[in-house]
């Protein structure tokens, strides 16, 4: 299934702005916290000292395993709260990575978006820490209903992934339950295009002392679109319980359900030329889809975990997690370029695409801390299995029965349907198993240096079964691959320290070579320097960092040779792809009341030829979110919103009556959504989100198939929450 310059100075001001407005401001009265953040967050919000953006965490181990803050973590790391994620309405992953640092999120059509960083495509995931593949529809459509935070982690990651791409890791962290009073919140929300949705979020102890506790989230949507003909309505439950089953013993199981239902969606992009070679200019409503097209999933999740305390500072845990998706999509293809007067020249394909990958993913870990030559230092060892199952079939039209598609200048979807042929298997059966070793230790060398040490050992074997696309079943295995960890910390000052780390990742492939031969894996060296603070007694946090990243083996068509055999075109792996460039990040309170989370990045990403790889990405990126809590008389109000820049992406392609080679990347814009929020009493607020204020029309497309997706023009959202 198809999936899909400017210099810094120019760019500069947006950076200087921000800090400059830190410094300006006089220090505010803290306005009491958000109504309803308590009962959201169901007992996780235990104070009003809490930093909401990214620097109220204070330790994560999705990096390397151990228990550090984000000071101490030597590589670049953004962690978005709940409370960020409420007051950008977001509704999705993809919404809240598209505000996060060093992110390009771009849509391949109108059911899915493919993700990158520091010019590789994001792959790697993580729910409560444990790896998992994302999928065609991938785990950043996920609702954000169910979620407390989330950690991403820029750059490689194999010491705690496995395989995987040198770009970043996106560890999604479920609610929990830790609630020993009965509370909750009730949200409700309306916005443009018919949009209806409604989140019930309740804790409650199920035992007098509050040793075992539950939490429960049901959310229910409806939203048509700006696009012609699509609406998408969708459902999740959760629901996680908590046991305390003795001293030092801790039980955690939960299980969730999403179904998101999709009518009328568009999965071709419009065309970018006329088929005289001028640029189309379609309505941004306009539509390449059918009226009785369909592209429905249905996620189902479930976990547990336990830990149990061995005394000391010592702990083992275990997790065991599942992963499921159901994906049904009904759709057309429609590809060319329309005569300008006649409309003339485009064609279609229906196609009925079905898949049920499943995922398990095992983890046992022990951590603790140890004494050696007098000073104390921490040590996590632990093994991981993980185990994939997948692949995909299809139902052909009839020939015969296929429509053509006319004018395409009148196009509104009204398209007959075809007759289906039967199904059958077309690609991706198979088995994808790895198993792992891992360990990481953090040294105290001299009193201002850390050093953490680590390495995975990881056995990785993929059974693929025939199917269309494979005429012959075959195993590829790679066993007893060594990803190694290193970084320093040198600590100046209580709050200011510098760092350094390397670390690598592989990612096997299934391309072959002229003489049959399966390509080694991709290989990826990640390297990485750079300084970060804590301000304001910890309550804000900065960072600056320089990256470089190599990557190796990539398959490129090896031109004149086919695989022995068959009629593909043969591989051969590519070498020198090579992505540098810095990034620069602030999260926290820059003043009593004043929440804000920016950053900059800026990377060039090219092969041994000089060629831009990722062309779509664009190389320059500057993400604001801010938030600033009102006091004295306008107490319990606040204003916020967030600005999202982007430089023009390297891409281009080939128009198709002068054979010319053009730049088709979207050029600079920017975006601004505004926030305001009113507490009408100590249990209930309203919200309201505008996005996209000034209406700017940009394209948002990731990959190029000859045609681009637009991004949404001005909408508007109320939120009304309760808590109790």
């Amino acid at each position: 299934m198809l999936r899909g310059a400017l210099v810094i100075r120019s760019t500069l001001p947006f950076v200087k702005l921000a800090l400059l407005a830190a410094s300006a401001l006089s220090v505010p009265v803290l306005a009491q916290d958000r109504v309803g953040d308590q009962a959201s967050d169901s007992g996780d919000r235990e104070n009003d000292d809490i930093v909401v953006y990214g620097s109220g965490i204070d330790r994560n181990t999705a990096a390397t395993g151990l228990d550090l803050t984000p000071r101490e973590t030597p590589q670049s790391i953004t962690i978005i709260t709940r409370e960020q994620m409420n007051d950008q309405a977001a509704t999705t992953i993809s919404d809240v990575l598209e505000y996060t640092t060093g992110l390009s999120v771009k849509r391949v059509d109108r059911g899915r978006n493919l993700l990158s960083a520091r010019g590789f495509d994001i792959t790697n995931f993580q729910l409560d820490g444990l790896p998992f593949a994302t999928g065609n529809v991938g785990l950043e459509e996920s609702s954000t209903a169910i979620f407390d935070r989330v950690e991403v982690i820029r750059g490689a990651t194999g010491l705690l992934q496995g395989a995987g791409e040198p770009s970043a890791s996106i560890n999604m962290v479920r609610k929990q339950a830790e609630a020993r009073e009965f509370t909750g919140t009730v949200t409700l929300d309306a916005g443009s295009w018919n949009r209806f949705s409604g989140i019930v979020d309740v804790s409650t102890p199920l035992a007098a002392d509050g040793a075992v506790r539950a939490r429960f989230v049901a959310e229910a949507y409806t939203q048509d679109a700006f696009v012609d003909l699509e609406t998408v309505k969708g459902t999740t439950f959760y629901g996680t319980i908590t046991a305390d089953l003795g001293p030092g013993t801790r039980l955690r199981v939960g299980a969730s359900y999403q179904k998101v239902e999709r009518d009328g969606v568009m999965w071709a992009q419009l065309p970018y030329w006329y088929a005289d070679g001028s640029i189309a200019d379609w309505s941004r409503s306009r539509t390449t889809g059918a009226d009785w097209n369909a592209w429905d999933t249905e996620d189902i999740a479930a976990f547990a975990s336990l830990e149990q305390d061995l005394g000391g500072s010592w702990s083992l845990r275990g997790d065991v997690s599942y992963f499921q998706q159901t994906e049904d999509s009904k759709l057309i293809w429609l590809w060319g370029n329309p005569d300008k007067t006649t409309g003339i020249g485009m064609e279609v394909w229906p196609y009925w695409y079905r898949t049920q990958p499943k995922q398990w993913s095992l983890n046992l870990q022990v951590k603790g801390g140890y004494r050696l030559f007098g000073r104390e230092h921490e040590l996590v060892v632990g093994a991981m299995y993980s185990h994939q199952k997948s692949g995909w079939t299809n139902r052909d039209p009839i020939a015969s029965t296929v429509a053509p598609v006319g004018d395409f200048n009148t196009w509104d979807g009204s398209y007959a349907e075809p007759e289906w042929g039967d199904r059958y298997r077309m690609s991706g059966f198979g088995t994808t198993k790895q198993t792992s070793l891992y360990g990481v230790t953090r040294l105290q060398l001299f009193d201002p240096l850390k050093a953490i040490l680590g390495g995975r050992i990881t056995t990785w074997t993929r059974d693929e079964e025939a199917a269309l696309y494979t005429p012959a079943p075959y195993t590829i295995e790679h066993k007893n691959r060594v990803t190694p960890y290193a970084g320093l910390i040198f600590d100046f000052t209580a709050n200011l320290s510098a760092y350094v780390s390397f670390t690598s990742i592989f990612n096997p492939q299934t391309a072959r070579d002229r003489n049959g031969r399966y390509l080694d894996p991709l290989e990826g060296n990640n390297y990485e320097a750079g300084v970060k603070a804590d301000l304001m007694d910890g309550r804000l946090r900065a960072s600056a960092a320089i990256f470089r990243i190599e990557q190796d083996n990539f398959a490129v068509p090896d031109t004149g040779y086919l695989v022995p055999g068959t009629t593909e075109v043969a591989s051969r792996p590519a070498q020198g792809t090579v992505s540098k460039g810095y990034e620069i990040e602030m999260q926290g309170e820059v003043v009593r009341g004043w929440d804000i989370s920016v950053g900059w990045s800026d990377f060039k990403a090219v092969d041994a030829y000089d060629v831009d790889v990722q062309a779509h990405q664009p190389r320059q990126v500057f993400r604001l979110a801010t938030k600033y809590e009102l006091g004295g008389a306008l107490a319990g109000a606040s204003i916020g919103g967030s600005l999202r820049w982007e430089s023009r992406p390297p891409q281009t392609a080939e128009n198709p009556a002068t054979g010319v080679v053009e730049p088709v990347g979207q050029a600079p814009y920017a975006l601004v959504n505004l926030m305001a929020a009113y507490d009408l009493t100590k249990q209930m607020s309203l919200q309201l989100n505008v996005n996209n204020l000034f209406d700017k029309e940009y394209y948002n497309t990731n990959s190029w198939f000859g045609g681009y997706i637009y991004g949404e023009p001005r909408n508007v959202r109320a939120t009304l929450r309760y808590g109790f």
